[in-house]
């Protein structure tokens, strides 16, 4: 069956549009909570959102869809993506719901979903949920006296802050330190600032007076400039930009220049790998991990594990190659030590770990490897998808071999909108931008649009 509601990170869409409307959402949470009814024990499941104005449209909508097949809600409110995952194992829930589109901006909306072990769905799951949203749901409501209820966690927040600060050594402290943390105006806003707070760092909150309508705006992983400007400005020692369900992040040095993922991954797999902590050759990323981060983990021994874009692979890749460090070069970072998706603040906090160990600055302690020159152009497309044309496959084929083994060339459709990503990566700069146009260019003149 072909996907037609779920991307590659849950469903997404603009707000109150097919399918981020009211009714698609009672009949995903009629639809998934039927999925997950095993068993003769009272279902249940976790709610939580970000800070964007449909937020309160979807969730009573889910809530109605669940409780109409007899589940039971739990609602948390505004809590990080991870936050969810960790509470839906922790209260052993039947399954857990963010409501969230990530770092998109406040009109776009999502749902993500975890089942009773945390992690995100695989792609049969989420098949199989589609079908039954197709399905006559009518014939499984739940007879009167089987509905579910709903009801607020009010210690959610204490929950996973008590987690999250449970992943930093308890012999070290932040005191001493310096940090911006910039929430993005979205699901952190009030837990991220108390956790650096109560391991003793001097804070500087930001992004945290959501209104609906500001998240990512301006702030965030995303947009970053904001948060470079405040470190430098408060003679900070670091910064930290979340996106607007924090599951991602990047670090911002003393200098107030960024660090991202690939970066911080090379420093976490140094520090793990010299604690003897790493497990199993190497580490887990994405084919969009740059090319001196294979090269690096190599000369320590490691395997860079590739996987297609998505810390959902990355985290099924994981699982089944028994490694612990794993990631995005987006900011995505996973340490299946301590949770089961993307967590930003857990993985700052073990960056952070390693610069009080080291007593070194964060420039030294995460300038890892020089990255090698790599470029990245979408190319807007209209109608069928242009890389099913043979020209463009032979023209692909050609620049691939023009890189020759010193670089590569990625070329795939994005998940959530009608765009080709064309990007290619090597040792000389000037021919990677040349493969780069010269790919983009092609699938450009047979897709009518244009390159960005």
């Amino acid at each position: 069956m072909e996907r037609k509601l779920f991307g590659t990170d849950g469903i997404r869409g603009a707000a109150n549009c097919w399918p981020m409307t009211a009714e698609v959402a009672v009949r995903v949470g009629m639809a998934a909570g039927l999925q997950f009814q095993r068993g003769d024990h009272r279902h249940r499941v976790l709610i939580g959102k970000d800070t964007r104005l449909s937020g309160y449209m979807i969730e009573p909508a889910l809530t109605a869809g669940f409780t109409s097949v007899g589940m039971d809600v739990i609602l948390v409110g505004p809590m990080p993506t991870p936050a969810i995952a960790m509470l839906t194992r922790s209260l052993r829930a039947d399954l857990g719901v963010m409501i969230s589109a990530s770092h998109n901006p406040f009109a776009d909306n999502g749902i993500k979903l975890f089942g009773p072990d945390g992690y995100k769905l695989s792609d049969d799951i989420e098949l199989a949920i589609e079908a039954r949203v197709r399905d006559d749901l009518e014939t499984h409501l739940a007879a009167p006296a089987e509905l579910g209820r709903a009801l607020r966690l009010d210690d959610a927040h204490g929950r996973y802050i008590e987690a999250v600060k449970s992943t930093f050594p308890s012999d070290r402290r932040l005191s001493g330190l310096k940090i911006v943390i910039d929430c993005a105006n979205g699901a952190a806003y009030s837990v991220a600032p108390d956790v650096l707070w109560e391991l003793e760092a001097d804070v500087v909150p930001i992004g945290v007076s959501p209104d609906g309508f500001n998240i990512n705006r301006g702030c965030g992983s995303t947009h970053s400039d904001y948060m470079c400007e405040q470190v430098v400005a408060h003679g900070a020692d670091a910064g930290i930009a979340l996106d607007g369900d924090a599951d991602r992040l990047v670090l911002a040095d003393e200098g107030g220049r960024l660090v991202d993922g690939d970066q911080l991954m090379a420093a976490i797999a140094d520090y793990w790998r010299e604690a003897g902590r790493l497990r199993g050759d190497g580490v887990v990323a994405t084919v969009m991990s740059n090319l001196g981060l294979e090269r690096h983990l190599g000369d320590s021994g490691l395997t860079l594990h590739r996987t297609k874009v998505g810390d959902r692979y990355v985290s099924e890749h994981m699982r089944a190659s028994g490694l612990n460090v794993g990631g995005e070069q987006s900011g995505h970072i996973i340490l299946s030590d301590f949770g089961t998706t993307g967590d930003g603040l857990v993985a700052a906090l073990q960056v952070l770990a390693l610069v009080v160990a080291e007593n070194r600055p964060v420039s030294e302690v995460c300038h890892r490897f020089q990255p090698v020159p790599q470029l990245l152009k979408n190319v807007r497309y209209d109608g069928a998808n242009p890389l099913e044309r043979d020209d463009v496959a032979a023209e692909i084929e050609s620049q691939r071999r023009r890189l020759g083994n010193g670089g590569r060339l990625v070329i795939r459709p994005s998940g959530t909108e009608p765009l080709i990503r064309v990007m290619a990566e090597g040792d000389d700069d000037r021919l990677v931008r040349t493969v780069v146009d010269d790919v983009a260019g092609v699938i450009a003149a047979v897709a009518g649009a244009g390159s960005r």
